[in-house]
């Protein structure tokens, strides 16, 4: 695994807003955002741990209500592109991208280095 400085930003950037490459672990313990973590391909993801379980879609709808309450925006703004069944995720916010990059930034830097 590389170091978290060396990890590329999960997010990408557009005129609606930003994507956001995650993986998610369901029945995590606690709903938090564990960092960015840097895949044997080379992809970075963000790190999403929720109580939820893989069923249902319940891991899913929590995955959505952590990052609108993350990012502070409405639950309506934050939707599932793709992996509905994975735990490899794309998920849109809907906002200024400016902003949310910079709340993702201030998230992410906030936890501890592992």
């Amino acid at each position: 695994m590389v170091a978290k400085e060396a990890c590329k930003e999960p997010w990408r950037y557009s005129a609606a807003g930003i994507s956001i490459a995650l993986r998610v672990t369901p029945r995590g313990g606690r709903d938090d955002i564990d960092g960015i973590e840097q895949l044997a391909d080379g992809r970075s993801v963000l790190k999403v741990r929720v109580r939820a379980i893989a069923d249902g879609g319940e891991a899913n709808r929590a995955v959505l209500v952590l990052l609108a309450k993350s990012l502070r925006v409405p639950k309506a703004s934050v939707k599932l592109l793709s992996g509905a069944t994975s735990r490899l995720k794309q998920i849109a916010v809907d906002g200024d991208p400016a902003r949310l990059g910079e709340a993702l930034r201030q998230l992410v830097s906030a936890r501890p280095k592992t």
